[in-house]
């Protein structure tokens, strides 16, 4: 299968510091690819590049057939881009704010009028098409960048964490209106902070972490390839001390964040029934999941914002 975009040996330095470090990646027809990371890991360098905003030091990145940045404004045409902050044109209402995006494709006003119904639909707004978006909610103004983002139907979307900010009701039926366009065979770059957005969005993860690519495939076969297959969280008053105790000896490895420890296992049988005898203390027996590959991976630290 031809690769819809690709990007090879990416390399990007800010005052001397490496934020791109010869990244390598690509995203195949009706694929989904996110990229995860902690704060300072390249993600937004990296979508910035794939953009044309920031030069790479070197690298080449391929789109549609094009190349990156010498076909900037032929590559960006095709594709459909949301990100992180809210870019809506505050004096113009959700139906006005699509007509004008159209018009920067080329798109004449026929055209675009007669796609604007659809769109308005698919982001369920078609009652809100003569309200400015700062009648709106946050989800709402999501949905509507989203579906500007479609004014042009791209067959590739870039969306830089398109879900931050949104309550969970908001952010299911964001992800609902993402697998439809999945489902009609648009390709998706996606960068994203929850784990449980990754893990039901992308067919394929991408983790980052000071510039590198530290880890590729599929949600569920990284997570079966970097970590025991159970976690048994403990909290509670004197929790912190069975991390030295020998009930640590029973699981493959023990962690300690805050106030709970983690207990990563193959078999908890032989740790629930030790944790019995404990009845102050409060467990958690679960199945691993995203969140423990991505803190295994980039470690439990807080970063700094870069």
């Amino acid at each position: 299968m031809t690769s819809l975009f690709e990007v090879q040996h990416l390399m990007k330095a800010f005052g001397g510091q490496q934020v791109v470090n010869d990244l390598s990646f690509s995203i195949d027809p009706g694929e989904c690819l996110g990229v995860i990371g902690p704060n300072g890991a390249g993600k937004t360098t990296t979508i910035r590049m794939c953009l044309g905003l920031t030069r790479p030091d070197s690298g080449r990145i391929t789109a549609l057939g094009l190349r990156m940045p010498q076909d900037n404004l032929a590559i960006k045409a095709k594709l459909g881009v949301v990100s992180q902050m809210d870019t809506l044109d505050p004096d113009f209402s959700c139906y006005e704010n699509l007509l004008v995006y159209g018009r920067y494709f080329g798109l004449t006003d026929k055209e675009i009028h007669a796609r604007i119904p659809s769109l308005l639909e698919f982001a369920s707004l078609s009652n809100k098409a003569k309200s400015k978006p700062g009648e709106l909610s946050g989800g709402m103004k999501r949905r509507l960048s989203l579906a500007r983002a479609l004014v042009n139907d791209p067959q590739l979307l870039l969306l830089d964490e398109p879900t931050t900010g949104l309550d969970p009701q908001a952010r299911h039926l964001m992800w609902e209106r993402l697998q439809i366009l999945l489902q009609q065979g648009k390709s998706i770059l996606l960068t994203t902070h929850f784990m449980d957005e990754a893990e039901r969005l992308c067919s394929r993860l991408l983790v980052l972490d000071h510039g590198k690519k530290i880890a590729e495939g599929k949600p569920r076969d990284l997570i079966e390839q970097h970590l025991e297959p159970e976690v048994i969280e403990v909290f509670g008053v004197g929790a912190l001390e069975l991390a030295t105790s020998p009930l640590a000896a029973l699981a493959g490895r023990v962690e300690v964040s805050g106030e709970t420890v983690f207990f990563y296992t193959r078999e908890a049988k032989a740790l629930l029934e030790g944790l019995s005898q404990y009845p102050g203390l409060r467990t958690l027996h679960r199945p691993a999941n995203l969140e423990d590959l991505f803190l295994k991976l980039t470690g439990r630290q807080m970063r700094e914002d870069a």
